[in-house]
């Protein structure tokens, strides 16, 4: 399971060598006619967007275990409730052991803001459906100025400049996830249905305590009180009209935002989501080997998780950064999979909803669970000597 292919950290351009195949479908159009950006989180109708069939049952966890490995997890479990503890505020660790069918954390159910987490799930989207044949990695794609939103979006200075950009579904997939790309990401969600086809993705595959709100632009606009228009996404203007809302309704929105998040997710959650792409429950074996390759070349983050790897460790991640309002940030967030030099496999999710703690000391506590999920590893009877 991942072992040859993540090992060889391959380039992640051969997504298109080995899922491409699997699509044939054209890619403007959302499929079967599915509406674009609606906030339907709570929608209980039927989907037309079927990407793959359902997932299978959670496995059944092995009833006893050798005393050795009680020990690590309790270890583990102690360390993380103490990294917790130590940081304070809205915050919420996960770590799932996927070989062993285990999991600990800290607040490890609280929901919490994903913020370009998120991308995850729309990129996974359109990896399902290439899959399925309905849609082509291969296939041109045209990004242009109707494609930008807002915030991060390295591929908004080529569309400037040239007035579009020719690529790909699969080179925009390495945009969104490497780069934290939004009009990249943007660009994915709308050709694979927008928010509806995501979520029913999420559905079908059984990724529970996860949502995913109604796209970048109407929910990074709502967070500060506005309602998205087109203007914003060009030059300086959506900070412009941000600066004119009155503090109290920034403050609400705010607020509110935090409270009841519609991109929310719980650490654990989105750490049983990774472990089942780790353990090919997701993905096909070579759909999940390319897709954590394409996070393992992350390039946001670095100090984050993958800051303290050890030698022979592999970290496929993706971070997530929310809006300041008074000092404070909604939403710090780094998640992904660490594969020790065995190839086992760890989920892993640290996710800081509200906080006014210096980003060093956020980085650092996120290196520190690194660091214990090593320790760990290194503890159990299998890998003691290593």
């Amino acid at each position: 399971m991942l072992v040859k292919y993540l090992k060889t950290l391959l380039p992640s351009s051969a997504l298109t060598l080995a899922l491409a195949a699997c699509g044939t479908a054209d890619n403007p159009q959302p499929p079967y006619g599915v509406a674009w950006g609606e906030d339907i989180r709570n929608e209980t109708e039927a989907e037309s967007v079927a990407v793959v069939a359902k997932a299978e049952p959670a496995p059944t966890p092995t009833p006893t275990i050798d005393a050795q490995t009680a020990a690590a997890r309790d270890e583990l479990a102690t360390r993380l409730e103490a990294i917790g503890e130590e940081f304070g505020g809205s915050m919420g660790i996960a770590v799932v052991d996927v070989d062993g069918d285990w999991s600990t954390g800290f607040n490890e159910n609280k929901l919490l803001p994903q913020q370009s987490v998120s991308k995850t799930w729309v990129s996974l989207t359109a990896l399902l459906m290439a899959e399925q044949g309905q849609l082509d990695l291969d296939a041109p794609i045209r990004v242009s100025r109707e494609d930008l939103t807002l915030f991060h979006q390295p591929i908004r200075g080529e569309i400037l400049r040239d007035g579009a950009v020719e690529t790909t579904m699969g080179e925009l997939i390495e945009r969104a996830i490497q780069q934290s790309d939004n009009t990249a990401n943007n660009a994915i969600l709308t050709r694979v249905g927008g928010p509806r086809a995501v979520r029913r993705m999420l559905d079908v595959q059984g990724l529970e305590a996860i949502r995913f709100g109604p796209g970048e632009k109407p929910m990074q606009s709502a967070i500060a009180g506005l309602k998205w228009r087109d203007s914003y996404s060009y030059e300086n203007n959506f900070f412009t009209a941000r600066e004119l809302v009155p503090a109290q309704v920034r403050e609400e929105a705010f607020e509110n935002y935090l409270a009841d998040p519609v991109d929310g997710a719980t650490p654990l959650g989105i750490a049983r989501a990774l472990g089942r792409i780790a353990d090919d429950k997701v993905l096909s074996p070579e759909g999940a080997e390319q897709f954590l390759t394409i996070m393992a070349n992350t390039r946001s983050g670095p100090r984050r998780l993958k800051g303290a790897r050890a030698d022979g460790w592999v970290v496929s991640h993706k971070t997530g950064t929310g809006q300041f309002w008074k000092g404070q940030q909604s939403g710090y967030n780094d998640v992904g999979v660490l594969f020790a030099p065995d190839s086992s496999p760890y989920a892993v999710a640290v996710m800081i909803g509200r906080t006014e703690r210096p980003t060093i000391e956020r980085m650092e506590m996120m290196q520190s669970v690194t660091r214990a999920v090593i320790a760990y590893h290194e503890a159990l009877p299998a890998n003691e000597d290593s």
